[in-house]
């Protein structure tokens, strides 16, 4: 069981680098990446449990850009933490975060539904490199009493049709992605049903995207073959995983359910320029899933 999309405490996740491994291997995961919101921070430590477990990793990050006004998440895999330029893009994305949490923040006090945003950002002080997300804005409605859940959270409050919704600034998908190549890592467009990103594909590839998440825990089974038709049309690999961030949050119930097949995983690598035996050689020992 493949999965190349997931969350730890070093973004908006709830698992500890440790847990999360750990909760994967329970669901009968064999190889992982751990793609957090614009920071590596946590790739190390599950890197080295995940070598601990005997489950193949593969090094990730998702980097949240803007096109006329709208998120695009970019997926980069096997991309080095001193890519030049990475770091102060990350800098860049965290100040930004810290920005736009403030500025929901306002705006949730002039809905009545105020939360302690400082103690957001001291937590996300306290450990350098953590990103700042609406799951954890969510997480701190709950803790106020506003809402119950966190999807009430974003259906009320944080969705991109509510009063305190802020869009992302930043950096454009087309310089992510150059930024990814250059570092020699594989650019993947993330939940592009979900973000409903079609639009802009052609330009993506024009840029260098070399992969499309086919396969998410948000796509229905239609919504999969559209893209794995639209990989073909434009000569992309397929990547794909739940996007877990945790137990109580949206789509959990899809971790170790949603994968990647291993013939897709297999292309992946190919067009990274790897083999499994070089991802298990620096990242952990595969388990035989023959």
């Amino acid at each position: 069981m493949i999965d190349l999309h997931m969350h730890t405490t070093a973004s908006d996740g709830r698992c500890a680098p440790d847990e999360l491994v750990q909760r994967a291997q329970a669901a009968g995961i064999t190889t992982l990446s751990v793609s957090d919101h614009d920071t590596m921070l946590a790739v190390g430590p599950v890197g080295a449990a995940a070598a601990a477990a005997g489950i193949e990793f593969v090094p990730g990050i998702e980097i949240t850009s803007v096109s006329a006004g709208k998120d695009v998440h970019v997926l980069g895999y096997f991309l080095h933490s001193e890519t030049p330029g990475l770091a102060g893009l990350i800098a860049d994305q965290r100040r930004r975060r810290l920005a736009r949490a403030q500025e929901i923040g306002e705006r949730l006090a002039r809905m009545g539904a105020a939360i302690d945003v400082e103690e957001l950002i001291a937590k996300a002080g306290s450990q350098s490199g953590k990103a700042i997300a609406r799951p954890q804005i969510a997480q701190a409605l709950i803790k106020a009493g506003h809402v119950a859940t966190v999807a009430e959270a974003f259906d009320r409050y944080l969705g991109e049709s509510c009063g305190a919704y802020v869009p992302h600034t930043g950096a454009s998908p087309q310089e992510v992605i150059g930024l990814v190549r250059a570092g020699g890592g594989i650019a993947s467009l993330a939940h592009p049903g979900y973000t409903k990103q079609d639009a802009i594909i052609p330009q993506l590839v024009e840029a260098g995207l070399a992969a499309i998440e086919a396969y998410h825990s948000s796509h229905d089974p239609e919504m999969t073959a559209h893209y794995l038709a639209l990989s073909k049309t434009f000569d992309l690999v397929v990547t794909g995983g739940s996007d877990y961030h945790g137990e109580g949050t949206r789509r959990s119930e899809f971790f170790g359910k949603t994968q990647l097949p291993q013939d897709e995983y297999l292309r992946f690598l190919e067009r990274a320029g790897r083999t499994r035996e070089s991802v298990a050689g620096r990242y952990g020992n595969p388990r035989s899933r023959e």
